[in-house]
């Protein structure tokens, strides 16, 4: 037999594909030919199969090989293919009996010594192979793990090609996944941690209920940072579906610890603000690998010294923060990776930071508008809660006090909010309210009265927010509204949700009443929200700091 034929699966984003490895071998000059969109690193593969072969006792065929990837117009990338083709060509060669791996895929790459070795992407390679019916793979020792975790699959491993010959010509088993590794404990920063800031607490505890954006200005030493790293702690654990979105991306990333199963804590993800494009969004030449941002999905992307970043790259979230997903077009062809994603920015109010307030900021208000335009209006449109933080101050740092929530406390509030929000979007697909449309919320049965909304239609007709913040500020209302364990947002949630994202709190008879949970974290915040810039940038009468970000004009 000179022909054979052997099941491989290819990537294309987070999506994996069937491939068919063929083998013909031929009369003529001893020589190996691949084709089928192979990349440089699959091109290579003819040199490290002949020596993995050669050094794994077997018989190198000295003909013409051909050996061909189908479909071929679908580009192959990476070493995932290298225990394929090797089977394939020993095959072909009447060295390997082919009907034992008939409907079993392989995946792997080789040692020049016939060591089999892990490779990215295992995990949605071998739930591509469930989708077309497929139930048996063999794969890299070191990948076993991960790839029991799709269900239907009888997952076998292998750790040389010696073995998997053996294992064909009725020898050796193959090898069995290990049990996976315990979880490690909870860990982690905690909210306990964070003194003083009241507001920034609840508004994390609101950002974590409902899936929303925030945004974070103050001095430095604030406590801008510990607020967000302390975001994951208060989420709940992802469920299944959320969870194999999440380990896929880890896998084809390769970031997924060896030995573990689904990963249940959402994501979280701090690049410093020197990243580049391609590392925050993704991208990269031949294969594109997802970034940071797809790495956060489901889980928080954190973007601290905001302003720093370059404007090109912050201006890359804009899409993809409102369609959850990012799609890389390439002269190859076009990929996709998912991005839900709560993203939270933090920033300086000014380039010299002094934290002895505004009286001693050597930056004039046009250096400071300057510096925080570089968050253009429309990625900042994009965030339902932006605050100012207020200076620490030594009784706060120094006086014993009973000690601040634990993230475990406030998770359980969390955790009940969202399973409200789930019970009542149910229907229709969304686990969030940052995830309900604008148009749904607008429309009976959700559609609020005229009375409870008047603050926030006012501030449309003026200006104050765009169409877009007006959704916005109705599905805060609606996790506001969960936090207090109410089925719908009054005339009071809607104005503090306004607050929250402008610092306006309309006329006067329209001011957000005073919860016992709300005003416990307020209490002192010195009178609540901080008011938020006038349009032309200057402060509002009666802010305590300076204005926060506008795009300059």
């Amino acid at each position: 037999m000179s022909y054979a034929r052997v099941l491989c699966v290819g990537l294309v984003g987070v999506t994996g594909r069937l491939v068919e490895v063929e083998a013909d071998l031929s009369a003529g000059l001893p020589a190996v030919v691949l084709t089928g969109l192979p990349d440089t690193a699959l091109h290579e593969a003819r040199d490290r199969v002949r020596a993995a072969v050669v050094n794994s006792g077997r018989d190198w065929p000295n003909r013409r090989i051909t050996v061909n990837l189908l479909p071929a117009a679908l580009p192959k990338h990476g070493s995932g293919f290298d225990l394929a083709i090797a089977a394939a060509l020993l095959a072909g060669a009447g060295d390997l009996p082919a009907a034992p791996l008939q409907g079993v895929v392989l995946l792997g790459e080789l040692g020049l010594d016939g060591t089999v070795r892990g490779v990215r992407g295992v995990l949605p390679m071998v739930a591509a192979a469930a989708r077309a019916g497929i139930t048996r793979v063999i794969v890299p020792l070191a990948n076993a793990r991960e790839a029991t975790v799709v269900p239907g699959v009888t997952v076998r491993a292998v750790d040389s090609l010696r073995r998997l010959v053996d294992f064909v010509h009725g020898g050796d088993r193959l090898l069995d996944p290990p049990p996976e590794s315990p979880p490690a404990p909870l860990s982690g920063p905690d909210l306990a941690d964070v003194a003083g800031q009241p507001l920034g607490r609840y508004a994390l505890e609101i950002a974590a209920a409902g899936g929303h954006h925030l945004a974070l200005f103050g001095p430095p030493g604030a406590g801008k940072t510990m607020l967000a790293e302390r975001l994951p702690s208060i989420l709940p654990e992802l469920g299944d579906d959320a969870a194999l979105e999440v380990t896929a991306l880890q896998s084809i990333a390769g970031v997924l610890p060896p030995g573990s199963g689904l990963t249940r804590r959402p994501p979280f993800q701090a690049p410093h603000h020197s990243s580049s494009t391609a590392a925050l969004i993704g991208g990269g030449s031949g294969l594109v690998r997802p970034g940071a941002l797809s790495l956060a999905h489901r889980g928080v992307l954190f973007l601290d010294e905001a302003p720093e970043i370059a404007r090109a790259t912050l201006q890359a979230l804009r899409q993809p923060l409102e369609s959850g997903r990012v799609v890389l077009a390439r002269a190859r062809g076009t990929t996709e990776y998912p991005a839900r994603v709560q993203l939270v920015l933090a920033a300086n109010p000014c380039p010299c930071a002094s934290t002895a307030g505004d009286q001693h900021c050597a930056c004039s208000p046009l250096v400071r508008r300057r510096y925080l335009g570089r968050l253009s209006g429309p990625l900042l449109d994009r965030i339902d809660i932006r605050i100012d933080l207020l200076p620490l101050r030594a009784a706060q740092l120094m006086t014993a006090e009973a000690p601040a929530e634990s993230s475990a406390l406030v998770a359980e509030r969390v955790a009940r909010a969202r399973s409200a929000a789930a019970r009542r979007w149910a229907a229709d697909g969304w686990r969030v309210n940052a995830e309900v449309p604008g148009p749904h919320l607008r429309r009976p049965p959700w559609l609020l009265p005229g009375r409870d909304t008047a603050v926030l239609r006012d501030a449309l007709d003026r200006g104050t927010v765009s169409a877009r913040g007006f959704d916005r500020v109705l599905r805060l209302s609606w996790t506001i509204a969960d936090l207090d364990g109410r089925d719908r947002p009054g005339e009071a949630d809607v104005a503090e949700a306004l607050q929250l994202r402008t610092g306006e709190t309309g006329s006067a008879a329209a001011r957000p009443v005073s919860r016992s949970r709300a005003a416990s974290r307020r209490s002192s915040s010195a009178g609540g929200v901080p008011r938020s810039p006038a349009r032309d940038g200057s402060a509002a009468p009666g802010s305590p700091a300076a204005p926060g970000p506008v795009a300059p004009c």
